[in-house]
């Protein structure tokens, strides 16, 4: 008799919930970058001409971050760095893959992408936006792990017509071209959203990861009501009058953040916003259209202007919110903390990032550690708060060393002041740029 009753019991419980209660998952993860987007270009960072609401919202429920770098001072090799946790030198993406020169290459196909790592553990994977990490088919994001993609492979395209700098149209679903109307940032959000409500953990049983990269603020400079600036067949960029990029730089940010509260507000529709993960970034500092903050230089620059960039992470369940963080943090090292958030580890023999699991759930500091930086004739090194700073050039090398812990402009040139940290600094670098180029694991003191 207490069989039956039991059974009876459980047909109803089924019943009435209409399905089988899920176990607990491991946090899905969303990871939104911007492009160009300076350490100065929305609200919460200082921006008082900008309206970036979503964005400070989830500043002040997770943390933000005041010394984070993108790995490089431009597009492709920050995202190189994202996708394997390693110094972008190592994946054979050092500068920008362009449109014009650079359509037969890529990421290093026997890299192991963030994607790869997530599919490995679970996970239903998406992106929505920016690859820029190879033109041709063979590097299309759907070979490197993602189950869907719908987006643009080159640098830039006409928010519009979807068409690259070389005037080839650049809109792909999967691994096929297929254009489709619409402004592309609003186009990006729509599918973020899409993949939200239909990978939901309590329809799917699995978790998702969601790599959302925004086209905006990056040129060229339209507005959701402008006319079209490009043409197939043709290259260039029709122009923009100079004296109207700033409101549209602003609109531009702005429907960004627009975008981001919508896949905020579905995460919480969705009921799954208290066991998400919400990385944002920028890819590196603004050009001269943008804000960098009052920080010396631009994009594609060796000095704080060209890699110091906005940077939050939000995860309700487990992170307190409210808080700033000071570390020093990289690109590469976002790989590795959302590995770690699952307990788990990267695959690779050995990456570059670090984990910064327990500085955000304990507050607890990194490990001390050198960090490298070098696009082109220029490189720095950071050690501390200790920063050298390298252009070469034909008549010989220019060195330069500042102390960003009162000197964060770089206004203060201190090189001939401390000789042997400097010439120390210099041996690290140099080390460092031996070890990327044979494929060595760089050691720091």
């Amino acid at each position: 008799m207490k069989k039956v009753i039991f059974i009876v019991q459980l047909v109803l419980f089924v019943s009435c919930t209409g399905k089988k209660e899920i176990p607990d998952l491991n946090p899905n993860i969303v990871v939104i970058m911007a492009d160009d987007l300076g350490y100065g270009g929305i609200s919460c960072y200082g921006n008082t001409t900008v309206y970036t609401p979503n964005l400070d919202l989830l500043a002040a429920e997770g943390i933000k971050f005041t010394d984070f770098h993108s790995n490089g001072a431009v597009c492709s090799p920050t995202r190189a760095a994202l996708m394997t946790g390693k110094y972008q030198q190592r994946t054979g993406v050092g500068g920008v893959i362009t449109a014009k020169s650079h359509r037969e290459v890529g990421l290093n196909l026997n890299e192991t992408t963030i994607a790869e790592e997530f599919k490995k553990h679970n996970y239903n994977c998406g992106m929505f936006g920016k690859w820029h990490l190879g033109y041709s088919k063979a590097y299309n994001p759907t070979l490197q792990g993602f189950d869907e993609y719908t987006g643009f492979v080159s640098g830039n395209i006409d928010y519009h017509a979807h068409i690259d700098q070389e005037g080839y149209l650049d809109w792909w679903k999967g691994n096929k071209i297929e254009n489709e109307e619409g402004y592309s940032t609003d186009l990006i959000t729509e599918y973020g959203v899409k993949f939200i409500q239909e990978n939901n953990p309590k329809k799917t049983g699995k978790p998702f990861f969601l790599y959302i990269p925004h086209e905006a603020p990056h040129g060229p400079y339209q507005r959701r009501i402008d006319k079209i600036l490009r043409k197939v067949g043709n290259a260039g960029t029709a122009t923009v009058p100079k004296d109207s990029i700033s409101s549209i730089y602003k609109e531009m940010v702005e429907v960004m953040d627009e975008g981001i509260g919508k896949i905020m507000q579905v995460l919480k529709e969705t009921a799954q916003y208290e066991n998400t993960i919400v990385f944002f970034l920028s890819d590196n500092g603004a050009n001269h259209y943008g804000n960098n903050g009052g920080l010396r230089g631009y994009k594609g620059g060796v000095y704080e202007g060209g890699s110091r960039v906005p940077a939050i992470i939000s995860y309700p369940n487990k992170i307190k919110k409210g808080m700033l963080n000071k570390q020093t943090v990289l690109t590469m090292d976002i790989l590795p903390t959302l590995l770690d958030f699952i307990d788990q580890k990267p695959s690779s023999a050995y990456i570059d990032g670090i984990s910064l699991k327990d500085n955000l759930v304990h507050q607890t500091n990194l490990p001390s550690r050198d960090v490298f930086f070098a696009f082109g004739n220029k490189s720095f090194i950071r050690s501390g708060a200790w920063k050298l700073v390298r252009i070469k050039s034909e008549n010989g090398d220019k060195i330069e060393l500042y102390n960003l812990s009162y000197d964060i402009q770089e206004t203060n040139d201190v090189s001939s002041d401390n000789p042997d940290l400097l010439n120390k600094l210099i041996d690290k670098l140099k080390i460092w740029e031996k070890e990327v180029k044979e494929g060595i694991k760089v050691v720091s003191e």
